[in-house]
């Protein structure tokens, strides 16, 4: 099975009243729209999460296209997140990594599945980008 998700995170304040959200395609067609809200976080996290909770949602071990407007979360999960974990957790600064804890379980979330990240311009027409965004926007008004 093959899959696309488009993801993103907002923030009104940053930190601030936060949401996620990420549109699942299945050939094309949208089988989930999830999103949801913290109250109290950062734009970072909320990018982080929306992928996150994006992979819980598909069960079977599948091939995953996940289309994010966030060259922070597509760079740490392919690239950056290698040295951390030589590092022990420690950026380039030598200082602890932020957002630890969900580049854990954003890296977990991928073992199970072959996933492939592309960085898509965020506001430049994509529909189910522009979806997500206007998703994790709503979230941040709840």
């Amino acid at each position: 099975m093959e899959f696309k998700i488009y993801t993103d995170g907002a923030c009104s304040g940053n930190p601030g009243k936060g949401g996620w959200a990420a549109i699942i395609l299945d050939k094309d067609t949208i089988k989930f729209n999830i999103s949801g809200n913290e109250k109290n976080t950062t734009n970072n996290r909320m990018e982080l999460m929306a992928p996150i909770m994006a992979l819980k949602k598909i069960k079977k071990k599948s091939e995953i296209i996940i289309f994010t407007d966030s060259k922070y979360v597509k760079d740490g999960i392919t690239d950056w997140i290698k040295k951390w974990k030589l590092n022990n957790w420690k950026g380039s600064n030598k200082k602890p990594v932020k957002n630890k804890d969900l580049w854990i379980k954003l890296d977990n979330a991928c073992l199970k599945h072959k996933v492939i990240w592309k960085w898509v311009k965020a506001h430049a027409g994509n529909k189910y980008n522009n979806l997500a965004d206007e998703l994790a926007v709503l979230e941040t008004q709840k």
